[in-house]
């Protein structure tokens, strides 16, 4: 895959990501899972696929020696 084409991917998938910050689908729901609450372990899976998404982000998408 072309690094242009990476580098969109990754920015589409940064998107999606902004857009699923707030779990509002997940505010009155009392599950618990794990003896945790379901928005929390929610709230946990994010962080941990954000991070990952920002090593691929500046790994495969951040400029190198200046180039664009």
């Amino acid at each position: 895959m072309s690094r242009p084409r990476v580098r969109s991917l990754l920015y589409v998938a940064l998107f999606l990501a902004f857009l699923l910050h707030n779990d509002f689908w997940l505010w009155d729901d009392a599950r618990m899972l794990g003896g945790l609450p379901i928005g929390f372990v929610y709230h946990v899976g994010f962080c941990l696929a954000v991070a990952l998404l920002m090593w691929l982000l500046v790994t495969l998408a951040w400029p190198k020696g200046g180039q664009t």
